[in-house]
Parts: structure tokens; C-alpha cells; sequence
């Protein structure tokens, strides 16, 4: 199966041997992604509990984003709403569109399910390229404020600004 096929750029569903050619991938530019999470992702798409959006260049993969038909953590838990996890696209092909891709392949698989997607993006510098993104393509903060390792952040809370301090988006179609 093919979601989109533009030139040179294929966005389809994960495939085993996609897992060991991330994992060299993301250790070739600096990035540990072990190869048990490729393995759970697969797993999880062979189960039917998510989506892996795999984006590929030359028979290269290139990133991947995963959709969760439903999340047991934040704002949105068992509520039906999928929500995008997960973005990632390697750096030698950043900056030409394929994350939009992926995300537009993303939102369409949401549509079939929900009239909204929901998704949480981290807070720190790292992250301002998807904050931006996420914005520009009309996805608004639900409302709930920070949340931190999965538990929405009390006020005056303390915490460290990490991977896992978040805030949560909605985008309804």
C-alpha cells in the first residue's frame, strides 16, 4: 500500500525491514532510537493499535509518524480522538516538505475515524520547527496547560524542560 507517492518521495505504511535501516539512520546523525522501539511500532501496527507513516526517498527511509487510534494518557484519554506521536525526520531531509507530507497523510487516516487529531509537542527550543508547523496547519492548544511525564502540570509545579514537558493541540476537520 501506498498513502502518496510524489517523484522521488513515498509515504507508506511501516514494513519489518524498515526497522534496522531507522535504527542506523538515527545512530549515523547522533540520535539513539533503539531498535525495540521500531519493533513495538511494528508490533502495534500488526495489532491495529496504531499507525506508522513511514516516509521514504530513493528506497531510503527518511522519517516516520506513528497515529494512535486512541491514547491513555493527557487530555484526550480514552476519548476516541487519534492523536499524531512521534515526528521524526531525519536531518539530511529536513527542510523539504516531508513532514507536512507525513502529517497530511496523518490527518487523513484521523478524518476516516474522528472529526479532530490531537497531538502533544514538546516545549523547548528543539521543538520550535513543529510548534511552528503544527500552528500553520491549524492546530490550536486544547486548553489544559502544561503537562509533565503524562500528568497535566499543577500551577507553580516544578519541573525540568525536557522531552517530556508538553503541551496538547486539537485540530478539528
Amino acid at each position: 500500500m501506498i498513502y502518496f507517492q510524489e517523484g522521488n518521495l513515498i509515504i507508506r505504511p511501516m514494513k519489518k525491514s524498515d526497522k534496522k535501516e531507522f535504527v542506523h539512520a538515527f545512530n549515523e546523525q547522533g540520535w539513539q532510537k533503539p531498535l525495540e522501539l521500531f519493533e513495538d511500532y511494528l508490533n502495534q501496527q500488526s495489532n491495529k493499535e496504531l499507525e506508522v507513516i513511514v516516509a521514504e526517498i530513493n528506497n531510503q527511509v527518511s522519517g516516520y509518524v506513528t497515529l494512535l487510534g486512541n491514547t491513555n494518557i493527557g487530555p484526550f484519554a480514552s476519548k476516541g480522538i487519534p492523536e499524531i506521536v512521534d515526528l521524526n525526520v531525519l536531518i539530511k531531509y529536513q527542510k523539504n516538505g516531508i513532514g507536512n507530507k507525513m502529517m497530511d497523510v496523518a490527518e487523513n487516516l484521523a478524518k476516516e475515524k474522528c472529526d479532530a487529531v490531537s497531538l502533544a509537542v514538546g516545549l523547548h527550543y528543539g521543538y520550535g520547527s513543529a510548534q511552528r508547523m503544527y500552528v500553520k496547519r491549524g492546530y490550536i492548544p486544547e486548553g489544559s496547560g502544561v503537562w509533565y511525564r503524562g500528568e497535566q502540570l499543577e500551577q507553580y509545579s516544578k519541573c525540568e524542560n525536557d522531552d517530556d514537558l508538553t503541551l496538547y493541540f486539537l485540530k478539528r476537520f
